[in-house]
């Protein structure tokens, strides 16, 4: 292996859902991909995972299958504890032992003097943050400059911003004839702002996403089947087809946001994004390349023009440019040495 030798490197997934393309969440497709370009580079990777998980990588199991289709189900933090501890009971084996599973690993990284890598996918507490400070093998990586600045000071952390398969998406040169939000349908993602954002540019708009806990978020009087369209949850290769079809997607969140995958998932088809200026999003988008960023949805409402003026296939060589998989892969096994070492 020309830059070192081969590393013994164990991933630790959540266990809510499968590792497996075409499915899970974006963590889970992240943890997929990222096993798969190790294994490429020749590592020895074993994903720590449920058993109906598909990598090129070992794959070992506590679970069957994910604890969200699981009616048996007692207590899923201690699912994920039991898939975590796996991965400590094994460290004799690994060089490096890097988690994704939402802080369930960290208590059992004193436990043993191996590199211990975490990547903060969501907003921690105090707490986890100061066990963080406490553990002299821990080192976190955050996905943006505006999630780590919000960790705040005393932690190890690296900036690796996410990667995507960018020529695994479906390339439209055609500015599409709607607009598109594409995510959970909770009200700090603002999915009703994307519907004022279409009615106001006089363009339809299709919702696609869950809805969290039978809850639609007040969004039913909306929805008339025609200029509005809520179609539910969708698969992966429908996401791809809405996301290459659509003018643009909307991005209006209200909270900060470490990162949003599905931004660079719509560059990778050619689609801009707007967004408001909250968390990663200025980060993320290229005003006036990629996309738009504003400070609230009348704002953005102005900048709809624009958006659908911008060169789709420069917005695709942008997002292989800054956001593609083997950077991201890269970028950790450039980390893995460097604490190993």
């Amino acid at each position: 292996m020309p830059d070192g030798r081969r590393l013994r490197i164990a991933l630790i997934a959540p266990v809510a859902q499968p590792v497996r393309r075409g499915a899970g969440d974006s963590i889970e497709q992240l943890v997929g991909a990222l096993c798969d370009g190790l294994v490429r580079r020749g590592h020895d990777v074993t994903l720590y995972a449920t058993g109906d998980s598909e990598t090129t990588a070992r794959l070992r199991a506590e679970r069957p299958f994910g604890y969200e289709k699981d009616e048996r189900l007692w207590d899923w933090r201690f699912a994920e504890s039991i898939n975590a501890a796996a991965a400590f009971a094994h460290a004799h084996e690994h060089d490096v032992i890097h988690a994704h599973d939402l802080h369930f690993a960290l208590p059992f990284a004193r436990l043993t003097g191996v590199p211990f890598v975490e990547t903060q996918h969501v907003d921690s507490s105090p707490e986890v943050r100061e066990a963080q400070r406490r553990t002299p093998t821990a080192h976190l990586t955050a996905a943006s400059e505006h999630h780590r600045s919000a960790l705040g000071a005393g932690l190890d952390v690296t900036v690796i911003p996410h990667g995507i398969e960018v020529d695994a998406f479906p390339f439209s040169p055609v500015v599409g004839e709607y607009l598109l939000f594409l995510g959970r349908l909770l009200p700090d993602k603002g999915p009703l702002d994307a519907i004022r954002i279409a009615r106001a540019a006089g363009m339809p708009i299709i919702l696609a996403g869950p809805e969290v806990e039978g809850e639609a978020h007040g969004l039913e009087p909306h929805l008339d089947g025609d200029r509005v369209q809520w179609v539910g949850p969708v698969d992966h290769a429908t996401r791809d087809q809405l996301l290459a079809g659509a003018a643009a997607l909307l991005f209006p969140i209200t909270y900060p946001e470490p990162f949003g995958l599905v931004m660079i998932e719509a560059m990778a088809c050619g689609t801009p994004v707007l967004g408001t200026a909250r968390g990663a999003v200025p980060e993320v988008v290229e005003h006036g390349v990629t996309g738009f960023v504003a400070e609230d949805w009348e704002q953005l409402v102005a900048h709809v023009p624009a958006a659908l003026a911008l060169d789709r296939r420069l917005i695709r060589e942008r997002v292989q440019a800054r956001f593609d998989l083997k950077r991201m892969v890269d970028a950790y096994e450039a980390l893995y040495r460097r604490l190993v070492a």
